[in-house]
C-alpha cells in the first residue's frame, strides 16, 4: 500500500461537511487525469452524536476497496482517533485530513510524485482559507518556505522547528511517525503540537509544493474558533508535552532557542491573549496570572529570545512585559483596551 489517509471525525454530518471531505478523498487522480490507486482512507468516528458514522459506513459500502470506517468506544478526541487509525494503517506514506476540510483532485499524486523526485521524508504544500464548499482558492496561506527544502542541515532544521506549519497539509514517510514510541496524546485538543518537533528531528530531507492544494474550511464550530478554559488548558498541556518530547528524544539542548520560542507562543502568548479577549468563564484574572507565573518558572528569560524579539507584535510585547512586572496593572489596562475597541466596533457597525 502506497498511502494511508487518516481522517478523525466528530459531528461533521451537518451542512455536507463530511461528504465534501470524503468525496475529495475518493476522487483523487493522477496529473494525467486517471484515478489514483494504491491508497486507503481510514476514517475514525470518535463517538459522534450525529449521523457521521452512518455516513462513513455508506462510503465504506460504496468503496470497500478504499474506505475503512471505524469508531472509538468512547470519545478520545482527535489524538485517540488518529492512534486507532495508525494501528491499522498499511501505507508507506501517511497523511492526516481534518474531516471538515478537503483537498484538490491531484493533491496526493502531486505530493507523492514530489517525494519520489526528491527523496524527502515529508512533503508539504500551501493551503487556502475558504468559507464555502468550493475548489476555488480563497486567501492563500504559505505553510512552508522554499528555503526549507532540501537536506535538513542545522539551519533548515532550526527553521522547521519554528515554522513547520500545519501537520495536516503534508504527507510523511511511515517510519517518521511509527518509529516513535509516542502516539498522539488522547483526551485533549492541540495534540499535534506536542509531537511535531519530534517528527522533524527524525527527518533527513523536506520538500515543498508552493501551491494551495489543501482547503481549510472556516466555520464557527472549528476548534480554533472556540475558546474555553478547558481548551486553553489543553494548549498549555501541549506546550509542556512539547518540551517533554524534546528531552525524551534528545534534541532539547540542540534546539533550545527554537523550543523556548515555540513553547512561549503555544503555552503562553497565544493562551494569554485568547483568554483575555474571548474566555467567558469566571476566574480569568487568576488564570492569566498563574499562566504568567508558570511561564517565568519555565523560561525566566524568554523575552530575550531572539525569535521572540524579532517576531512578537510590538503591542503584545509591551503588554507581556507589563504583565511580568505587574499582573494587576496588565489585567486592568488590557481589559480597558479591549472594552474600548469593542465599543468602537459596535458603533462602527451601527
Amino acid at each position: 500500500m502506497k498511502l494511508s489517509v487518516i481522517v478523525p471525525v466528530y459531528n461533521m454530518a451537518g451542512d455536507g461537511k463530511l461528504n465534501y471531505c470524503m468525496d475529495s478523498l475518493i476522487r483523487q487522480v493522477k496529473p494525467d487525469g486517471t484515478p489514483l490507486s494504491d491508497y486507503e482512507i481510514i476514517a475514525v468516528d470518535d463517538c459522534s452524536t450525529d449521523d457521521s458514522y452512518h455516513i462513513l459506513e455508506e462510503y465504506e459500502r460504496k468503496f470497500p476497496e478504499k474506505v475503512r470506517a471505524r469508531g472509538t468506544e468512547r470519545n478520545l478526541r482527535q489524538g485517540g482517533a488518529k492512534n486507532l487509525a495508525l494501528r491499522e494503517a498499511e501505507g508507506e506514506w501517511l497523511a492526516f485530513i481534518d474531516a471538515d476540510d478537503w483537498v484538490a483532485p491531484e493533491y496526493f499524486a502531486r505530493l507523492l510524485e514530489k517525494a519520489e523526485e526528491t527523496g524527502a521524508d515529508c512533503v508539504g504544500t500551501d493551503y487556502s482559507l475558504v468559507t464555502e464548499h468550493t475548489m476555488t482558492p480563497g486567501r492563500i496561506v504559505h505553510n512552508s518556505r522554499p528555503e526549507q527544502e532540501g537536506e535538513l542541515d542545522d539551519e533548515r532544521m532550526r527553521s522547521l522547528m519554528v515554522d513547520f506549519g500545519s501537520l495536516c497539509v503534508k504527507i510523511y514517510r511511515r517510519e517518521i511517525i511509527l518509529g516513535c514510541a509516542s502516539g498522539f496524546p488522547e483526551d485533549m485538543y492541540y495534540e499535534d503540537n506536542a509531537l511535531a518537533r519530534t517528527w522533524i528531528s527524525r527527518m533527513h530531507r523536506f520538500a515543498y509544493i508552493p501551491e494551495p492544494l489543501y482547503y481549510y474550511y472556516q466555520h464557527d464550530d472549528s476548534t480554533v474558533h472556540t475558546v474555553t478554559k478547558a481548551r486553553l488548558e489543553d494548549r498549555m498541556k501541549a506546550g509542556r508535552m512539547l518540551l517533554e518530547e524534546a528531552k525524551h528524544y534528545g534534541y532539547y539542548e540542540r534546539f533550545l532557542p527554537e523550543l523556548e520560542y515555540s513553547f512561549t507562543v503555544l503555552f503562553y502568548k497565544n493562551t494569554l491573549f485568547s483568554a483575555m479577549r474571548e474566555m467567558q468563564e469566571k476566574g480569568r484574572r487568576a488564570f492569566v496570572t498563574d499562566l504568567a507565573r508558570q511561564m517565568q518558572e519555565t523560561f525566566p528569560n524568554f523575552q530575550e529570545n531572539p525569535y521572540y524579539q524579532e517576531r512578537t507584535d510590538p503591542e503584545e510585547k509591551r503588554y507581556i512585559a507589563m504583565q511580568m512586572r505587574s499582573p494587576v496593572r496588565f489585567y486592568l489596562q488590557y481589559r480597558a483596551l479591549w472594552a474600548y475597541r469593542d465599543l468602537r466596533r459596535k458603533y462602527k457597525i451601527q
